[in-house]
């Protein structure tokens, strides 16, 4: 007797189809899995043997064969619990074959009272139904809100195994919910707000050209002064997710299982902050899997590296890929695994191992090449990628008090989301001028030969790459962006160019 079930794994954030074949056959009584199981997997005989038996259900003492195929991938965790319990009672004719079942798909943990646990990666396993018009999708109860996020997609949750007893399966399957729907998202934090910044104008200048470009930044400044302070409020003046932003960055937060136990999708650009003791891996992913690291995590927001220079050297320089690319590859003997990773990064970092060079309140206590070695921990390439670099000075005892507060985050929000709407509707995309190739700023960011002239002579000053005569036109772009202007005026250069000191200057 045989009967086959479809389940779903995960390569990256994209869904792939498993088929499970369960086979009763004459012998001893005997229960193994094969098709390139990992150790989870083949813990599924110990799960699905008591849950059958604690819901009512007669486990086959038969010779019993699972097979998950395609043969060559290897299956990881223990969402085939379902599909497997699934078709080992189709196989033993004590559930009737449904369409329903025989058609679904399938993807579960089982508790061994046969109640059913949440998995990770339900937003790929739906989005890849709906791309091949497979369903219904049956999964855990947990996962049902996160399964509404994906309108169209037919699916049924099952809060135990026992719901699948009786003479009759459920043939109609509601649909999923639509997009909007009440209930489908993550409640909304507020994010603190810029207001509450004392001083330090040229930064939050800086923090919101970079919000309206999604350019990357680097606070230089002593300690206290407020460069962490600025570095959380920028998601407060991002554009709120599109709908495929806010579908597309929930999956790489459901795939990495760090969406919370009945969570919808994510609203808002999320905002990363890992310590500097974190591995390669953990920063940018991989593991066995692989899964995604912090700088996937980050996707359409903002990456916060503090104490840049603390970090781990070979994590920094894995960043360069994302940062000049928005993807992120891991290559594996089974083959390459991408994971999105278009992300605002903001950096913070002292001038020098006390903190205090150039301090006028404090003196600074390092040798005399300190400084040189401490700058020397980030390479040039890393900070070639990063378009503002800036001095974030100590802020003046004066203006700590409390006086005329300072511009909200919700009116630098509105000329973000202007200034973006302006770079979309020039370029035909996301409104993101980082994303600008050579090529792009040639045809939306012309310079006259006064602009021309002053980049020529800042980069012949300041020995600036090539990369980074690009970026300081993609600067260019967005503050224009912001006064509005149609063309890039000196003006704008020269204010992306305070933005761009180099490294010895500060």
């Amino acid at each position: 007797m045989l009967a086959r079930v479809t389940s779903c794994a995960t390569q990256g954030i994209q869904g792939l189809f498993v088929e499970v074949e369960a086979d009763l056959g004459a012998g001893l009584p005997t229960f193994s899995i094969v098709g390139l199981p990992d150790a989870a997997v083949r813990e599924s005989r110990e799960r699905v043997l008591a849950a059958l038996r604690n819901c009512g259900f007669e486990f086959p003492a038969r010779k019993i064969t699972v097979n998950l195929a395609p043969a060559h991938v290897r299956k990881e965790g223990a969402r085939f619990d379902l599909p497997i319990a699934v078709a080992l009672l189709l196989a033993s004719g004590q559930i009737p074959r449904g369409a329903a079942l025989t058609e679904g798909v399938f993807v579960g943990e089982l508790a061994l009272d046969g109640t059913l646990r949440g998995v990770r990666g339900i937003l790929a396993v739906l989005a890849a139904a709906k791309r091949e018009g497979r369903g219904p999708v049956w999964i855990p109860q947990e996962n049902a809100r996160e399964a509404r996020a994906i309108g169209g997609v037919p699916f049924q949750a099952l809060g135990s195994l026992r719901e699948l007893r009786g003479d009759e399966v459920p043939g109609e399957v509601p649909r999923g919910g639509a997009p909007g729907v009440e209930g489908a998202a993550t409640p909304r934090l507020t994010p603190p707000d810029l207001a509450e910044v004392r001083g330090q104008v040229v930064a939050r200048r800086a923090l919101e050209v970079a919000a309206a470009g999604g350019h990357n930044i680097l606070f230089v400044g002593p300690p206290g002064s407020g460069k962490t302070m600025l570095a959380k409020r920028l998601p407060g003046i991002l554009p709120p997710l599109r709908r495929e932003e806010s579908v597309e960055v929930s999956t790489i937060h459901s795939v990495a299982g760090r969406l919370p136990p009945g969570a919808g999708l994510i609203l808002d650009p999320p905002f990363r902050a890992p310590h500097h003791t974190i591995s390669d891996a953990g920063l940018v992913g991989g593991g066995r899997g692989p899964v995604p690291g912090e700088v996937s995590l980050a996707h359409r927001g903002v990456l916060f590296l503090d104490e840049l220079p603390e970090f781990h050297r070979n994590g920094l320089e894995a960043l360069r890929q994302p940062l000049e690319e928005g993807y992120v590859s891991i290559a594996r003997v089974g083959g390459a695994t991408v994971f999105p990773a278009a992300f605002s990064l903001v950096a913070a970092m002292n001038p020098c191992p006390c903190g205090y060079r150039g301090d006028a309140r404090r003196v600074c206590r390092c040798a005399p090449d300190a400084a040189g070695r401490y700058w020397a921990k980030v390479s040039g390439p890393i900070l070639d990628r990063i378009d503002l670099i800036l001095e974030v000075p100590a802020v003046p005892m004066e203006d700590l008090f409390p006086g005329e507060p300072g511009e909200p985050s919700a009116a630098v929000r509105g000329r973000v989301v202007s200034a973006r709407a302006l770079a979309a509707e020039r370029a035909s995309g996301e409104g993101r001028n980082a994303a600008l190739t050579a090529r792009d700023l040639e045809r939306v960011a012309p310079l006259d030969p006064e602009a021309r002239q002053l980049v020529r002579r800042a980069a012949d000053a300041f020995q600036i790459t090539a990369r980074g005569v690009v970026r300081i036109r993609r600067v260019a772009r967005t503050i224009a962006d912001l006064a509005p202007s149609d063309r890039v005026r000196p003006e704008h250069v020269a204010e992306a160019l305070q933005y761009r000191m180099p490294a010895g200057t500060l």
